[in-house]
């Protein structure tokens, strides 16, 4: 049985890399404008993050720290986990090989150019494999 309800393919994903690179951004700036405007580093992108953008939305967190929540909200909702919002770490749910029985996860980062790896559910980053 499947982990995950949504799964791409390696195409469907790399599809998805340039959007996504833009939004990824766009959260980076925010977050940094947000920040500039606090005095404990690290409470904003730890708070909104907590459960992959499913969490609430933080009440007078400002226009900036909302516009961010909202935007990783909506990439959660697209199938697409966030792991590391300040490297870009991003998972795709993925059957290798088209095999319905062997789940992974394609791998990304914003630093990349494109989907080269993959890695099992339970080995993260540390566990990629070249595609």
């Amino acid at each position: 049985m499947a982990v995950y309800k949504k799964h791409f393919t390696v195409q469907e994903a790399r599809a998805q890399i340039p959007g996504l690179r833009k939004r990824l951004i766009r959260i980076h700036d925010l977050l940094a404008e947000a920040r500039a405007d606090q005095t404990h580093e690290g409470v904003i992108v730890t708070a909104i993050l907590r459960g992959n953008g499913k969490g609430p939305i933080l009440t007078g967190a400002g226009s900036r720290k909302e516009e961010a929540q909202r935007m990783i909200e909506a990439i959660a909702e697209e199938g697409i986990q966030i792991k590391d919002l300040q490297t870009g770490l991003v998972d795709f749910p993925h059957f290798l090989n088209g095999d319905t029985e062997h789940e992974v996860l394609l791998c990304w980062r914003l630093d990349e150019d494109t989907i080269e790896y993959w890695h099992e559910i339970d080995t993260g980053f540390a566990g990629r494999n070249p595609l």
